[in-house]
């Protein structure tokens, strides 16, 4: 996601939404693109709807400007 780090209370919001979801979240990455804009990643593992629930509470927040999943799996080749 994309959010404006200037915006108050934004952090805080954020961590307290990742700190929800604990169980499905992995690791995140935290990139400061310029003076006023980050970027973090956040890899989940987990059931499909509880990682649509966090992505739709992340968007919603005030000062993020973009949030989209990128899916992957891990399923065997037939």
């Amino acid at each position: 996601m994309v959010y404006d780090h200037h915006r108050n209370e934004l952090v805080e919001n954020l961590v307290n939404i990742q700190h929800d979801y604990y169980d499905i979240i992995i690791s995140s990455q935290h990139v400061h693109l310029d003076h006023h804009n980050c970027l973090e990643v956040i890899a989940v593992k987990g059931k499909i709807k509880k990682v649509y629930d966090l992505e739709s509470r992340l968007k919603v927040a005030k000062g993020v400007k973009h949030a989209a999943v990128a899916r992957s799996t891990l399923a065997k080749k037939i």
